[in-house]
This record gives C-alpha cells, structure tokens and sequence, in this order.
C-alpha cells in the first residue's frame, strides 16, 4: 500500500481552470463524500493554487484513474481536460511533496504562512469525514510538524507573507502611500481578517468591509477600527472606493461587469484598482475591458515575493534538511509497519509456548498459593521478554528488508501450522 498524490496546481493549470476546481466549505463535504465512494480514504487539499488528493492505495493505476475522474466530476468536466494539467506522486515523491507545500516551499509566494493552515483545515475535513487512516493522518502531522519548523527555524518564518498581504503590497506598490486611499474589502473570513489587518498595518486609515453576513464584518471592523458596509449597499461601496480586495468565500461572482459599468460612469473617469485574491473570483474577469478599471489577481501576486533569490539561496540547505528530516521519519514510520505482523505473530507463538508450560508446571504443584502462582507467572513473563527485546529490536530495525524478515518468519517457523490444527484436520 502506497501513499498516491493526484494533483494540479499554479505551476500547472492556469487560473480559470484551477478556479473552477476549487472546492470551498460548502462543496468539501460532498467531495469528500464522492472520495469516500469511490477510493475510501483521502484527504483533499484546495486552496487558491492548487487541488490535491492524497490518498493510499494498492491498486494505484485503478484508483488514480477513479481520482482523476473525481476531480474532473468537482467542476463537470471531462477527465481528458484534466489529463495536461495533473501530476503524480507516488509513496515517497508524494511524501516529499506535501512537506514541501506545507512549508510553503511550492506556493506562488514563496514561503507564504496560510497555507499551513489550509493543510491543517484538510486534515481535519477528512477526519470528521472518517476518511483519514493511520498513514494519512500520521503523513499530514508530520508535514504540519515540518512546516512549523521551516518557518520557525529559518528564514522563510520571518517574512509572515501571505496571499492576503502580497494583496496589500502589490497596491502599495501601485499606489504608494495608503493612508489617503479608501479601500474596500470584501469578505470577513479568514482572507478578509488578515487583509484588513495587512491594510491597518500598512497604514491605511480608511478601510471598510463588507460581507454577506452583516455581523461579521461588523465585529472584524471593530476589531480593526474600520467601517463595516452592509452588503446590499454594496454599489455604493465600490463607487466610493479608490481599492478593492475580494477575499471572500462566496461559490458566486459579487462584482460583475453589469454592476460596475455604471459606476464607472458615476466615477467620472476616476480609476479603480481591484485586486481579487477570491477562489472563485469575487470579481468578474471581464471588468478589465472597462476605461478606468485595473484588475489584478491572484497570479500577478507572484511578483511580490519578498524573498529574494541569493536570501533564498543561502538559507535553501537548512530548509531542505528540516524538510529531509521529517520525510525520513514518515518513512521510517511507514517501513517499520510491515514487521508488525512478524512482530505480532513471534510474540503471540512465545507467550502461547509459556502458557502452556506454566499450565503443565502448575497442575505439578496443586498446593502452590494463588500469589505464589502470581510469582510464577510474573517470573517467566519477565524471561520471556528480556529474551523478544533483542529479536524485536533487529526486526524493527531491519523492517523494511523483506529477505530479513523472511528469514525470522522461518528461523522461528512463524508460518507453521500450529500442531493442534495439523491434528484436528488428519482427524477430519
């Protein structure tokens, strides 16, 4: 059984595609539920950059062509238009490669932080999903482990960069100083918190949001010290607003080309900058062909990596290590699961042979007291384990030889019949 990871991301796909693949809150669960049918273990991970299924599998040109169909199935289209756009990653590739997404080592931004967080997020949607075994659950926390790590322990932790504050920088880069400007957001969750909080950093003094749920912008614009807008006054917003940032999680379009011509024209020739950093968009793509109107989305952020190449360079080995580190010790992990039942069976044969012996021993000595008894047994349980400790040891650590464990299997005769099921069949 193999770890198999299925996949498309920024590097690969291009927006719209990945765009219409995402799966937010509302269509994770009946993904999950679909993997659940079709494959029965998994977890899927999409962000604004990428969809990934991780999942284990024995049969993995069966289930890889099932897994593709299922990603296919998330936005109705066929697998062939998939196909260009996949990669594949088996057992330890795949490893790998999570860990590298986890510490934001394959993101647009380089070294970017929410994505640990969204590893996190799939992993506990495909727990409550039951979808998550032992290896997948195991593979994650490890990659969470190595994320925090590479972020803690070198530079890229350093930074705190984000999609939500690339956002924040490409408009000070575009417009310099924020502090006259009025900037709308659109959204409350997550993407909306840390771009209004980038925005108040950034020294932005007239900052506004709006969401579906009025409540919400409500208490992140007190938190913030911004204004909240309710969402029916929307058109106004946008008419009033020098920025806007679409960081919401809405399945729909909040901002399209109908809405916004006439408020251009209310506008009088006065240019807007929208940036949409929503999955799927907030804003309607076709907006670009109106006078005055400035569009950037989520793949023009990769201009504002704030690492640079020789910065990156230099610290690349310690972040490789960490990473080699904990992709070894899932590795280890994994290997040394196949002398379990080797393991399972040498003990269980020991302990049935002590058994029997102690039995025998004990009909000898009637009179012997119940702690008596007691000791005896202690006694040869004690025996029997300082006598497993040296051959469990060297079957761990000889677990991922084959030929090795082969050898124990027959040195012990593990895979003999027991002799009462060799008499109980001449009897039959």
């Amino acid at each position: 059984m193999n770890v198999v990871l299925i996949g498309l991301n920024h590097k690969t796909a291009p927006l719209s595609l990945r765009q219409s693949l995402a799966l937010g809150p509302t269509d994770l669960p009946q993904a999950l539920a679909h993997l659940d049918d079709k494959i029965g273990n998994g977890v899927i991970l999409s962000t604004c950059n990428r969809t990934e299924l991780y999942f284990v599998a024995g049969q993995q040109r069966a289930k890889r062509a099932e897994a593709v169909r299922l990603l296919a199935g998330t936005n109705g289209a066929s697998a062939s238009t998939l196909d260009p756009h996949i990669y594949f990653g088996l057992h330890e590739e795949a490893v790998r490669h999570l860990h590298r997404v986890a510490a934001g080592l394959d993101s647009m931004i380089f070294g970017e932080t929410e994505i640990l967080g969204q590893v996190r997020g799939a992993l506990a949607a495909a727990a409550r999903a039951n979808l998550c075994n032992a290896t997948l659950n195991r593979l994650f926390h490890s990659a969470i482990r190595a994320g925090r790590r590479v972020h803690s322990e070198t530079f890229v932790g350093h930074h705190g960069q984000s999609v939500s504050t690339a956002a924040v920088a490409l408009a000070q880069r575009l417009l310099g100083d924020l502090s006259g400007r009025r900037v709308l957001v659109i959204g409350a969750g997550e993407a909306g918190t840390l771009t209004v909080r980038g925005l108040v950093k950034a020294g932005a003094s007239h900052v506004a949001v709006t969401n579906r749920t009025y409540h919400r912008a409500a208490e992140l614009a007190q938190r913030m010290k911004a204004t909240a807008v309710p969402f029916s006054r929307l058109s106004q917003a946008l008419a009033d607003s020098d920025i806007v940032i679409g960081a919401s999680a809405s399945p729909t379009t909040l901002v399209n080309r109908g809405d916004l011509t006439p408020i251009m024209a209310r506008r009088e020739g006065r240019p807007i900058l929208l940036i949409d950093i929503a999955v799927p968009p907030d804003i309607d793509p076709a907006v670009r062909d109106l006078d005055g109107v400035h569009l950037y989305d989520i793949d023009d952020l990769d201009l504002m990596c704030p690492v640079g190449p020789y910065e990156r360079e230099q610290e690349m080995a310690k972040v490789e290590n960490i990473i080699e580190e904990e992709v070894q010790r899932f590795l280890t992990w994994r290997r040394s699961l196949q002398a379990v039942p080797t393991i399972v069976s040498l003990r269980q044969k020991i302990e049935a042979a002590r058994r029997r012996e102690m039995a025998k021993t004990l009909c000898r000595f009637p009179h012997l007291s119940k702690s008596e008894r007691a000791s005896i047994e202690a006694l040869t349980a004690a025996i029997v384990k300082k006598i497993l400790h040296s051959p469990l040891t060297r079957l761990k650590l000889h677990s991922g030889d084959q030929a090795y464990l082969a050898v124990a299997r027959d040195l012990f005769g593990l895979d003999e019949q027991p002799a009462a099921e060799r008499g109980s069949e001449r009897a039959a």
